[in-house]
């Protein structure tokens, strides 16, 4: 997920396969990806885990600006 990446960097990978999330049933990332978890749940649940500010969570990993 591009959001992971834009936010943490190289440990992105390493927090959805090892960190589990209670926001997607205590399972991680991955497990919840694969369970069919929609990634914008997921990421939302790695945000409130991890403490990012509300201002990041929405619209990281864009291509571009979401328009108005």
């Amino acid at each position: 997920m591009r959001a992971v990446a834009d936010e943490f960097g190289a440990r992105g990978e390493s927090l959805l396969s090892d960190l589990s999330l209670g926001g997607v049933g205590g399972r991680t990332g991955t497990d919840a990806l694969a369970a069919g978890v929609p990634p914008k749940d997921i990421w939302l649940a790695l945000c409130a885990e991890m403490d990012v500010p509300l201002e990041r969570r929405h619209g990281v990993g864009r291509l571009e600006p979401k328009r108005h």
